[in-house]
């Protein structure tokens, strides 16, 4: 009776187990050939407004920061958000390092705003074709971080787009988008990269600090910075 009781446990457990694998092939299958997220806006001030999001660097995890701050516009200020990755075509996956396809550039076609975190970007012309008519159109952008180089064309330095490269040297685009569309290219780290560091310390600590080992214990060390 026991050895009954026990079997039917595991047929239970497995049966259980069959179904939850089916439901979740099923839900991976659903997501394929999705290259971006969309997070519908919901109460708000930016209630039927939509953004576009534009990840893609290989330094400062844009890939993960943009879904953030999509879903935080469109849950607490009500925008609709589209979030576009650097997707390597051979496995869909996301590569930030990839740096020759963003797809859902389209989605700019019904942008209010445009946020871009990308580095060192050399698209398809049919994909920058997108980014260069949402400016044609004059709405605004927010640039973040490496946006001042997020161009860098170099197998394709007849592009109409290669005027876009963050070293360019033609006259009227000096700088490329950053510096003529943002105001700076990329100019250098402030310091020696990677070696040396500046110490932040959190606003209002110090007053309750009494000694140096405890201010050393709740500072942080910021390692890297562009100028």
């Amino acid at each position: 009776m026991n050895d009954l009781k026990n079997m039917r446990s595991i047929q239970g457990k497995l049966m259980l187990l069959l179904t939850l694998f089916i439901i979740v092939g099923n839900a991976c299958k659903a997501q394929e050939g999705k290259t971006w997220l969309r997070f519908e806006g919901k109460e708000g001030p930016g209630k039927g407004k939509h953004i576009v999001l534009i990840s893609g660097d290989d330094e400062y995890r844009s890939e993960e920061a943009m879904p953030m701050l999509g879903r935080l516009l469109a849950q607490h200020y009500g925008f609709t958000c589209t979030v576009l990755f650097p997707i390597e075509p051979e496995t869909g996956h996301i590569v930030p390092s990839y740096q020759n396809n963003i797809p859902g550039l389209e989605h700019l076609e019904t942008a209010d705003l445009m946020i871009l975190l990308t580095r060192f970007r050399e698209l398809p012309d049919e994909q920058t074709q997108h980014f260069h008519n949402y400016l044609l159109t004059g709405k605004p952008i927010i640039g973040m971080r490496t946006a001042t180089h997020a161009f860098h064309y170099e197998k394709n330095k007849n592009s109409p787009f290669a005027k876009y490269h963050w070293r360019n040297t033609e006259k009227g685009w000096e700088g490329g988008f950053g510096q003529q569309i943002l105001g700076e290219t990329w100019v250098a780290h402030h310091g020696d990269h990677g070696k040396e560091g500046a110490r932040g310390l959190i606003d209002g600590l110090c007053s309750s600090l009494n000694s140096v080992d405890r201010l050393v214990q709740h500072s942080l060390n910021i390692s890297i910075g562009q100028s």
